[in-house]
């Protein structure tokens, strides 16, 4: 993949961390100009420095229609777009589960990400690509996980169709398993790494992912002209226990 991605403009959003900023950096070193965006503009401007002079990026809130409106109408044309925007919400036993806190999550990752790809359309290359990241709870089966599973699955059911109706777009999704990011950090230390050694062990390549791990997976369906409408999965064949 070395330098294959030379001439191209890829937007990242939620680029500034974890998931997104891995995948951010593995374009900028082959070749991409990167456009980041993210919500803190602390990590933004870390993500700048890390990202290198072909680099650029702007503090964005991908949950408003209006500033991502007025962005992609900044940005002008350009090739890829990489919708890592997520929120830590919905998880939980059903019996408990408060539903306005699996509204908070589809409000912090389904909606940010289907208003993204739908603004994005006017200045999006027609031979360019939409990925998004979603997680593998959509298709697992486990206590405590149906509030994510609602909100990724909704995602990855959008994405054969969109591929069709927006050819030649090419349109895929990238699944990640359990990943040591930033998203845990919503739990006590303790319990963090209690949960991340739990998965570690039920996982058959015996060991949770590493944003580094999930970038190369996104950066496989963003320059693979070949593959469209899929969602690729990247979770240690977590999904088979």
């Amino acid at each position: 993949m070395e330098k294959s991605f030379k001439g191209q403009r890829v937007i990242v959003m939620g680029g500034t961390s974890g998931i997104g900023l891995a995948a951010a950096r593995m374009l900028a070193e082959s070749g991409a100009e990167v456009i980041v965006t993210g919500r803190d503009q602390a990590k933004l401007d870390e993500a700048l420095q890390l990202l290198g002079p072909r680099s650029g990026g702007e503090r964005l809130d991908a949950a408003s229609p209006e500033e991502l409106k007025a962005f992609f109408e900044r940005q002008g044309r350009f090739d890829h777009l990489i919708i890592s925007v997520s929120g830590a919400k919905g998880a939980g036993s059903f019996r408990e589960l408060a539903l306005s806190d699996l509204r908070a999550g589809f409000e912090a990752k389904f909606w940010p990400q289907i208003t993204s790809a739908q603004l994005s359309l006017e200045t999006l290359s027609p031979t360019g690509s939409i990925t998004f990241i979603t997680a593998i709870s959509a298709r697992s089966i486990s206590p405590g996980i149906s509030g994510l599973a609602a909100i990724n699955a909704a995602l990855e059911a959008m994405v054969p169709n969109l591929a069709l109706e927006l050819a030649p777009i090419r349109v895929n999704a990238v699944s990640p398993g359990v990943v040591n990011t930033s998203w845990w950090n919503w739990m006590p230390e303790e319990q963090r790494s209690a949960a991340l050694n739990h998965y570690a062990s039920q996982a058959p390549v015996g060991r949770v992912g590493e944003p580094e791990d999930i970038a190369k997976a996104i950066c496989y369906v963003v320059d693979n002209t070949f593959v469209t409408g899929t969602v690729l999965e990247a979770d240690g064949g977590l999904r088979l226990k």
